[in-house]
Order: C-alpha cells, then structure tokens, then sequence
C-alpha cells in the first residue's frame, strides 16, 4: 500500500506533464481498496483526486457507509498532500500506518482544489479559476464523475469536511 502511493503519484504527474490530453485517467490498487485519478472539470483543467476504501466498513440499508469528501484550506492548499498524509489519511508523509484515520468511520475522498493546487494543473493558465462559483462548478463536475467511476458513492452519504 505504502509503495503504491508513491509509485501512482509519481506516475500519474509524469503522465499529465508528457501527455496533457491523456491525463483525464484514473487507476487504482487490485483490490480496489484506492482509487486516484484526473477529471477534466473544464477544457484544459484537471482536478487530481484519491479515494480510500475503509477496511473497517458496516453498512446496512437503514446505515449506509458514509464518504467524507476532504477541503483542504488556504484556499490552495493540496487534500491530496495536507489532509491525507498531514491529518486525517490512513499513512502519514512517512508513509508510516496511522493508528487514528477517519477511515475508521467513512470512505475519503481527498482533491487538489482548485485546479493549479498539488498535482491537479491546467494546460494553459487562462483556465485557472477566477471565481468562487467556478471553484464550486468544478467541485461539482468532479463528484459527478466520481458517482460514476466508483458507483458505491450514488449511494453512499456525503459528507463536505474542510478547513482553513
């Protein structure tokens, strides 16, 4: 789990520097238990995200699994890189298991919002989002994309959790 972090942020950076139209991909570990990915949110800007799977999972029809969407604040300040490996993640920047994740409790889904911030970028810098509504539509582009890449959160309780 450790190495595949490293090796899927890596990758997925380099990706999006060579090929800039490929970048709009998602990949994940076997077991399906991560998942990260880009969204083109707009023509020429990608939103990076990553998805963690809680092991500790109960779900019932009357208490369906909750999935907190993680804020990083700033605002610019990178999900991916603060919350998830500084705060609230499952590893921490060592790549050390944490004892205490919010995974205990939810799914989590970490963004690099807005496009510019961590590994999300667009390719030209006109694309870079002037507007707090813009930053909300983007938001919005990318968890619908989401429903459809990892179906469990149509059904899933969605939680918005940030700082600043």
């Amino acid at each position: 789990m450790k190495s595949h972090a490293i090796v899927a942020l890596a990758s997925l950076l380099c990706i999006s520097k060579l090929y800039g139209d490929a970048a709009n991909i998602s990949d994940g570990t076997d077991d399906g238990t991560e998942r990260w990915g880009y969204v083109e949110v707009r023509q020429k800007a990608y939103l990076f995200w990553y998805y963690y799977k809680s092991p500790h999972q109960v779900s019932s029809p009357e208490k369906p699994w909750p999935t907190i969407l993680w804020l990083q604040g700033g605002p610019g300040g990178s999900g991916v890189g603060g919350g998830n490996f500084l705060e609230i993640g499952p590893l921490d920047v060592n790549l050390q298991t944490r004892n205490l994740t919010w995974l205990q409790k939810a799914d989590l889904i970490f963004v690099d919002n807005p496009v510019g911030v961590g590994y999300s970028y667009v390719e030209d810098p006109s694309a870079l989002t002037k507007t707090d509504l813009q930053v909300a539509t983007d938001l919005t582009k990318l968890l619908k994309a989401l429903s459809k890449e990892i179906p469990t959160l149509q059904s899933s309780p969605l939680f918005l959790v940030g700082e600043s």
